[in-house]
């Protein structure tokens, strides 16, 4: 499978901007992200950027680019803005298609599989006339995960745990969208995060609710940002597919925003 890989915006062209942060770089750390896992992970796949760096790029340049390729699929990493009270995560195809399109189909994939784990409110599955939707010869997707100038989804964006489960979230549904085999040996952990506390009483509590739900879990130090933080872990996996396994365990256990985390070896 042959992806196009388009982290928006770029250089001279910041994209969205809020609470400090840079559209541009978020969408680029998270497109890193993607073809790291992608290319580590699976077998078969080719990742083509728009971009690896801060630099610009025209949207005419990108497309021509991607269609002189031959992309099997477009996919352009974005973050939103509005007026600080929106929030949340939606994702685009082109304005023209139908739900039934091979398009939607890897949409609706997508879609999915990026909400399962991303710790933001689904705004929903929409269309628009988007160049980089529109230009593309191939099926195209433009994700908008999350918006800058919210201070909730801005304080996720910070995380790069967090910017690691978005693309592990991507990747999830490219996967199965393009029916991606894992390789053997990826030399790769899965770990399931069930919360962090700054109060270490509030971390064995939560400790013992899951284990009375039998499910395994324990505690680890961990250091943010020069502050102590305990962590609760529910198991540590090979493959992705047993991490969510035991992710929805917990989530059906109370603990709605657990996560995966990634680590390689």
């Amino acid at each position: 499978m042959k992806l196009y890989l388009d982290p928006g915006h770029g250089g001279s062209d910041t994209g969205a901007q809020g609470i400090g942060l840079n559209e541009k770089n978020i969408n680029l750390d998270i497109a890193l992200r993607i073809r790291s896992i992608l290319t580590s992970q699976y077998e078969d796949v080719t990742v083509r950027m728009s971009r690896t760096d801060d630099s610009t790029k025209s949207l005419t340049e990108r497309t021509n680019e991607a269609n002189d390729w031959g992309a099997d699929y477009y996919l352009s990493i974005h973050c939103n803005s509005f007026d600080g009270s929106a929030q949340g995560y939606e994702d685009y195809i082109h304005s023209s298609l139908s739900d039934s399109s091979t398009t939607a189909d890897y949409r609706d994939t997508m879609h999915n599989e990026i909400t399962k784990v991303n710790q933001l409110r689904n705004r929903g599955k929409k269309k628009a006339n988007f160049h980089v939707l529109r230009e593309t010869t191939m099926s195209a997707l433009l994700t908008e995960n999350g918006f800058i100038d919210n201070a909730d989804d801005a304080e996720l964006m910070t995380d790069p745990e967090w910017r690691q489960t978005v693309a592990q979230g991507h990747v999830n549904g490219l996967a199965k969208a393009f029916n991606l085999q894992e390789k053997e040996d990826a030399g790769t952990l899965y770990k399931v995060v069930a919360g962090s506390f700054q109060a270490k009483k509030n971390a064995e509590n939560r400790m013992k609710d899951l284990q009375s739900h039998d499910i395994e879990a324990y505690i680890m130090s961990v250091s943010v940002s020069g502050k102590q933080w305990y962590r609760v872990q529910a198991g540590a996996f090979a493959k992705w597919k047993n991490a969510e396994k035991r992710l929805q365990q917990v989530k059906d256990a109370g603990v709605h925003d657990a996560y995966i985390t990634r680590e390689d070896s």
